[in-house]
């Protein structure tokens, strides 16, 4: 098994740099290896790669999370791109939609409350 980078590292410097993008706050070094492992990896290498935005990771991720029940996980996604404005609330809206015909309609229909309590708060938010 290999060390990861220290805290101090480019790539350490990095991945937290492209976390705080995709999130939309700003995110500080965290212990153990686990962070380490999202920080350098996930975020450091992953994330930041050339090819895709972050929207376009981002709207892979949410059917991802979507077509593996993990609506949970998927309202920080939903959440963190409308906060960036990556994707609007009515783009949520046509996302939930759209997935209730991929992931089944009662997953779908999950994704789609989730979302529309996300926009609930972002609008509540004046963001």
């Amino acid at each position: 098994m290999t060390t990861p980078p220290t805290p101090s590292s480019a790539q350490r410097q990095k991945g937290l740099r492209v976390m705080s993008e995709v999130y939309g706050w700003e995110m500080a070094d965290g212990p153990g290896d686990f962070f380490a492992h999202t920080a350098d990896q996930v975020f450091g290498e992953v994330w930041s790669r050339e090819g895709l935005s972050h929207r376009d990771r981002r709207l892979i991720l949410l059917g991802a999370l979507a077509a593996n029940g993990m609506v949970d996980v998927a309202e920080i996604q939903a959440g963190a791109a409308l906060g960036n404005g990556e994707l609007t609330p009515e783009e949520l809206n046509e996302i939930g939609l759209f997935l209730c015909y991929y992931v089944g309609w009662p997953l779908g229909t999950k994704m789609t409350m989730m979302f529309g309590e996300q926009i609930k708060k972002h609008r509540a938010s004046g963001t």
